[in-house]
């Protein structure tokens, strides 16, 4: 590859961070450490963690079929390459939220990352920064909010190709350098509630995003196995975010030092379903908060749920089965998603979740209709094979992978020519198993 011919286009041209890779092997003998084959990195994560963390990065809902339906349904819809179509530039570049971002790819809200790397969140949040795309950070989170967000911003102070396309005018609580949401799980305390949410405003956290599938965690087997629930061991971490929050430690602070469990189990996974008519209330709450910024859920699988969120005044909602964690024998979230692309597409934004391994895989849920995807297990695999390092290579090499898809595909612009007239479906067939590859 000619880096030299490369005219400038919207988008950086991630797909020379595969040049970058092959002229350290041969020139400098420098390999990279772990394989970022999907398969294979979840497999090498084993000897990277303890038991805990491992299973909970990886544990999945009853016996993991709806984990399966997720990858199946990416299989079944196959890309239609296109030739002799001029890919020398690409627009990877989408709009979202107010914000203008290099690529349509966010980093998915995950809890306790420490249990993957000693300083967690912090790790993927400067990461983000760097790549100038959208990071979510979990109400679970392992380091409090605004921690996370001066790491935000410490990544994206240094400009780069990536993180110079970031552009945005509207509000924003904490002047924050690139664009970040915080993904909420809503206790019964409204005070703690309307606490963390001023706490993300005035940390440059711009978007909430409400997950609505998980008030308590799903039946996950390889969990139970090792009473694997780390709040409740010496030593916790998963705390933090309460135990920085004014509201929770006024009212709950005595408690939290006799019960390590009191944080997450009153006011995150606290098992008390919310219904629809709560949401009003939150909407406004958060407009009000912070100047009328968007209001997302998390969670849907169902059309008359994406319309629901529409009607209550809802900018976007995003289509995940919480990674085939939650329900069993689910239904893949992208089988769902062009319905509800179909019913309210045109009127909200549809962000996809639940299965993203390859590139591949951001362009075939892009062509079904979504605005963006989040990548959540990837970025954890990374970081705890090599913390920061990790993550950045592994996320690299998404970016890469969409970038050279897009190319051999013959397909230019995401927004342009990426739809479902690049895909066909495929009825038939069994996913190839995962050692059918080929590899060291």
């Amino acid at each position: 590859m000619d880096p030299t011919n490369k005219p400038q286009g919207p988008s950086p041209h991630y797909s020379l961070y595969q040049r970058e890779v092959f002229k350290a092997g041969g020139e400098h003998g420098t390999l990279p450490n772990f394989s970022v084959h999907a398969e294979e990195l979840a497999e090498s994560t084993k000897k990277k963690l303890n038991d805990r963390s491992y299973f909970y990065a990886n544990s999945n809902a009853g016996l993991g079929w709806t984990d399966r339906a997720n990858r199946e349904a990416f299989y079944r819809w196959r890309i239609i390459p296109r030739m002799l179509v001029d890919t020398n530039t690409r627009d990877l570049t989408t709009e979202l939220f107010g914000h203008r971002i290099p690529a349509p790819i966010l980093f998915a809200p995950i809890g306790i990352n420490k249990l993957y790397s000693p300083t967690g969140e912090l790790i993927p949040a400067k990461i983000a920064g760097e790549l100038g795309l959208p990071y979510c950070l979990s109400t679970a989170g392992s380091q409090p909010i605004e921690a996370v967000a001066a790491a935000n911003d410490l990544g994206a102070s240094t400009k780069n190709d990536s993180n110079s396309v970031h552009f945005y005018s509207g509000p924003n609580g904490g002047n924050a350098k690139g664009p970040r949401f915080f993904q909420l799980y809503m206790g019964h305390d409204d005070e703690i509630t309307i606490s963390l949410l001023e706490r993300a405003w005035k940390s440059g956290f711009d978007v909430c995003m409400l997950t609505v599938d998980t008030w308590q965690l799903g039946w996950r087997p390889t969990d139970i196995n090792i009473a694997n629930y780390v709040f409740y061991y010496p030593g916790a971490v998963g705390n933090e975010i309460g135990a920085s929050d004014p509201a929770f430690m006024k009212k709950y602070g005595d408690d939290l030092k006799e019960d390590s469990g009191k944080w997450i189990d009153s006011s995150v996974w606290h098992g008390k379903a919310h219904t629809w008519e709560k949401i009003p209330w939150l909407i406004k709450e958060w407009k009000r908060i912070s100047g009328g910024r968007p209001f997302v859920i998390k969670g849907i699988q169902h059309v008359d749920d994406a319309i629901k969120a529409r009607e209550l005044g809802c900018e976007g909602i995003v289509v995940t089965n919480h990674a085939g964690r939650q329900v069993d024998g689910a239904v893949g979230s992208l089988e769902v998603l062009p319905e509800i692309v179909d019913a309210v597409g045109d009127t909200m934004k549809i962000i996809f979740d639940s299965g993203i391994r390859t590139g591949s895989d951001v362009f075939k849920a892009l062509a079904l209709g979504a605005h963006a995807v989040q990548v959540g297990r990837l970025y954890v695999w990374g970081m705890a094979h090599e913390g920061e390092a990790g993550c950045r290579h592994v996320m690299k090499s998404l970016l890469a992978d969409l970038d050279i898809t897009m190319t051999v595909a013959g397909y230019r612009s995401i927004t342009k020519d990426v739809n479902r007239k690049a895909l066909r479906y495929n009825a038939s067939g069994v996913p190839p198993h995962g050692a059918d590859h080929a590899k060291l």
